[in-house]
């Protein structure tokens, strides 16, 4: 059980003071900022405040306690010689603000990322300085919207976004000055095709698509080279949200699918810790016609070395300095460790462990598109449970807490009813796997049997079920207030 907050221990007269007195000269602060009443800290004792937070540190989840199907979001394992290598003090000791002539080394390693992300991903140029996914979609779509200005086709101010979008997408096409028009999925999952059609015809102010693929459902799009051809022959681009990359890596390379423009996450796909609000980063990458847009400064090779380069029509600086270098190089230390054929793998293994985790889970729950294989991630709809026992998507989660496991994602994509959102990454045994699948299983029956269990969950939390509208809506976030 939780225990006392650290104000309930407080004892008037206990101290942390070893040093009772010092002998340094105490300089009076101005009357006006000398504070008139106590500034309310609680008193106790060093050896309390240590086990105090000690405790408090061990009610934390995250990947290196436990499973983390977080879908959509790549929960895997990070390395940690990938830290190691990132706080080497030829790194962490480097100013951004050294001249060029001396940081050479981590000059050429930016620029190396650079290469490899190209190769990997086939564009002919990146930047590195969006500091996260939705970063890199407003950096892409302020390029989209640059190359257009150029071309005195400013009257494009129209983007295309599918119904399993992120949020993020119409989000960031908002904030860059875009109107948006939604996508229907078909009967199979991906982009309709005919509907697709159907607008582009209707909106000659189309500037372009966004589109994640494989998509929130963890399906790849059939029709991909189908879709490029109808918004290229419209005139607008296509917008890669590279969210999802875990599931292509090595197998196929979204610039060669048509995708002018693309955002990789590498806090996800490339093993640097996040969540938690980060650091990221959100490379941006794009075809030759659109390079001359990135934003500067860029990382360029000349016969004298390593410099910084401003493309010719820029869009200006995205972030200060460099983005999240720290975030590139643990993700640099992770790509040439694997080379190619690792990189290969970890797609490959990441489906695998989706499509044995849906087939083992399949008697048991409906899988809406359980008819196709998925890649790296798979949905369940939980609309019969609700409608038979009242059991949602949401009860199901909190009950996966009181067998150990992180809860995937929930209600999203939006357009499956009472989804849950399996994404099992390629970093996790066989064992990891069934045993979460056992647990997912012995809840199917407890939804049958015995449904209060779900409906009262989480049992063995130091805090139960919260009232998660209340606490957005009245947070205490002192102790004072939550004294009130």
């Amino acid at each position: 059980m939780l225990s006392k907050l650290i104000f309930e221990h407080s004892q008037k007269g206990k101290s942390s003071n070893i040093i009772k007195t010092t002998k340094a000269p105490i300089k009076s602060l101005p009357k006006e900022l000398v504070r008139q009443e106590p500034i309310g800290l609680p008193e106790i004792a060093e050896i309390d405040v240590v086990r105090h937070y000690t405790q408090l540190s061990t009610l934390n989840f995250g990947v290196d306690s436990g499973f983390y199907p977080l879908g959509s979001c790549t929960m895997k394992y990070n390395p940690k010689i990938n830290e190691d290598m990132s706080a080497l003090s030829e790194f962490a000791n480097v100013h951004p603000l050294q001249d060029e002539s001396t940081i050479q080394g981590i000059l050429e390693l930016l620029y190396n990322m650079q290469q490899h992300l190209n190769s990997i991903f086939g564009y002919d140029a990146f930047t590195l300085q969006p500091v996260a996914g939705a970063h890199g979609e407003l950096t892409g779509l302020l390029i989209i919207k640059k190359y257009f200005e150029s071309k005195s086709e400013s009257f494009r101010n129209i983007i295309l976004i599918p119904d399993s979008a992120h949020g993020t997408n119409p989000a960031s096409a908002t904030s860059v000055g875009y109107r948006t028009k939604s996508i229907p999925s078909g009967p199979r999952g991906g982009v309709d095709i005919e509907a697709l059609k159907k607008v582009v015809s209707s909106t000659p102010n189309l500037a372009g698509l966004m589109l994640t693929n494989p998509n929130t459902l963890g399906l790849f799009d059939e029709n991909i080279i189908e879709i490029a051809a109808i918004i290229h022959q419209a005139g607008g681009l296509l917008y890669y949200d590279g969210a999802n990359a875990n599931a292509t890596l090595g197998i196929t390379k979204p610039a060669e699918l048509g995708f002018d423009v693309a955002h990789i996450n590498l806090h996800k796909t490339f093993a640097t810790p996040h969540g938690g609000g980060g650091p990221g980063s959100g490379p941006v990458g794009v075809t030759k016609e659109l390079a001359p847009f990135l934003p500067g400064p860029m990382i360029t090779k000349t016969a004298n070395g390593y410099t910084f380069n401003n493309p010719a029509q820029s869009i200006g600086k995205v972030h200060s300095f460099y983005g999240n270098v720290g975030v590139v190089i643990k993700a640099y230390a992770y790509i040439v460790t694997l080379g190619s054929q690792g990189l290969r793998e970890v797609s490959e293994n990441a489906i695998i462990n989706a499509n044995y985790m849906m087939e083992r889970l399949k008697p048991y729950y409906t899988i809406p598109f359980g008819f196709r294989t998925c890649k790296h991630e798979f949905v369940i709809s939980m609309s019969k449970e609700k409608k038979e026992h009242g059991v949602r998507a949401l009860d199901v989660a909190k009950r996966l807490i009181d067998y150990g496991f992180h809860p995937p994602t929930i209600y999203f994509p939006l357009i499956v009813s009472e989804c849950l959102m399996i994404e099992p990454t390629e970093t996790e045994s066989r064992e990891s796997l069934d045993t979460f699948c056992d647990a997912m299983i012995a809840i199917s029956k407890e939804i049958r049997e015995t449904p209060e269990l779900l409906l009262e969950a989480p049992h063995n939390t130091p805090v139960k079920r919260l009232d998660e509208a209340k606490a957005v809506k009245e947070p205490k976030l002192t102790f004072a207030s939550f004294c009130k």
